[in-house]
């Protein structure tokens, strides 16, 4: 029997994180402090509460359930300064497991309650992030959402904040929120708009209703990616579709079992997926809810769904792939990427990858 390779090697893998919520990736000492300092209520008054509260890591049942969590996340989101910090925040802990590259997503309507303009929003998140790949040398883009259970016209709306960002830091167009009776051709306005200015557009879909979401998300709405995907296995015609024409999946096991999408990481689907040739990239979703990081989704894919580190490999290269980035960007990162990942054996990395800046390394630079 191979031997189980331990969570600190996944730690020291350059990595990708291309679906993570910026209001579900938040520190919780951070929403106690902001709340603090704001004055703002909060369910619990310490960690321990507000994990329960929040029920972070918790089995939800359902996607609906597991939206709750958000309901506090963006009590504290509402104000630049505090967008700022939690962007860099999110930056910070992801360079210290080695994400490498990472596509944050977000709706800015849903921080607008203090009359926060839209475009304050974006450039809110963008400096955050900026600032930690200063810091620390994480490279980050955004990608802006729609909520499907929200008007076409506002999903309409944040296309257009996405086609003035274009270049600009936002790279690509999302549809979240509640999938159950809220299909996706809806807001076929706002993927007609991001579409005719050659933006990317990845769609949440398969998690929370079968495969005519995807269908619909690929035919309809024109998505170049698709955000978990679990139910792809129900329809092997369009499973063979998406694998024809290289459609990434953004899968999030442990989030998938969070939200009742999948029974248990055991019957998660992105084994059979990868056996099959299809993109498989995998994702936190959401840090603090779900309660994990990349390495740990890794880790987890690795000791329960019985993934080696070639398979593991081959993942970490898929994100790469995947990534809305420039051809030749992308080329660059995966030549970078596949010399380091050739580094790592079961035992670990024969030779230490160079650490990721730090601030005070970069002060004194």
């Amino acid at each position: 029997m191979a031997k189980t390779i331990p969570l600190e090697t996944f730690e020291k893998l350059p990595k990708t994180d291309l679906h993570v919520h910026l209001d579900g990736s938040l520190r919780l000492s951070t929403i106690l402090d902001l709340a603090q300092k704001l004055r703002i209520e909060l369910p619990a008054n310490d960690e321990d509460g507000l994990r329960a509260a929040m029920n972070l890591g918790k089995n939800c049942g359902s996607l609906v359930e597991y939206l709750k969590a958000f309901d506090v996340t963006l009590r504290v989101m509402q104000d630049q300064e505090s967008l700022t910090r939690i962007a860099y925040e999110l930056g910070e802990d992801a360079a210290k497991e080695s994400v490498r590259y990472m596509e944050v997503r977000y709706s800015p309507m849903l921080h607008t309650r203090r009359g926060l303009r839209l475009t304050s929003v974006v450039e809110a998140v963008l400096a955050g992030l900026r600032a930690a790949q200063k810091d620390f040398g994480i490279e980050s883009n955004v990608i802006l959402c729609g909520i499907r259970n929200v008007s076409p016209e506002s999903s309409l709306e944040m296309a257009e904040l996405c086609v003035a960002y274009k270049n600009r830091g936002v790279v690509g167009y999302d549809l979240a929120g509640a999938e159950y009776d809220h299909p996706a051709k809806h807001h076929r306005a706002a993927f007609q708009l991001v579409r005719d200015n050659n933006i990317n557009v990845t769609i949440h879909a398969g998690e929370a209703y079968g495969p005519e979401s995807i269908a619909q998300a690929i035919h309809i709405c024109g998505a170049h990616r698709i955000g978990h995907g679990c139910r792809l296995r129900e329809n092997g015609d369009l499973l063979h579709y998406v694998n024809d024409h290289r459609i990434p999946l953004e899968c999030c096991p442990s989030s998938n079992v969070q939200t009742g999408a999948i029974r248990d990481l055991a019957s998660h689907p992105l084994k059979l997926y990868q056996s099959l040739g299809l993109r498989v990239t995998v994702n936190t979703d959401n840090r603090l809810v779900t309660d994990t990081t990349v390495s740990k989704e890794l880790w987890l894919c690795h000791t329960q769904l019985g993934l080696s580190l070639p398979d593991i490999k081959q993942i970490v290269l898929a994100g790469f792939k995947s990534a809305f980035l420039p051809f030749h960007v992308k080329q660059a990162h995966l030549r970078k990427v596949s010399q380091e990942l050739a580094m790592f054996t079961e035992d670990g990395p024969s030779v230490l990858p160079p650490p990721m800046p730090t601030k005070e390394k970069t002060a004194q630079a």
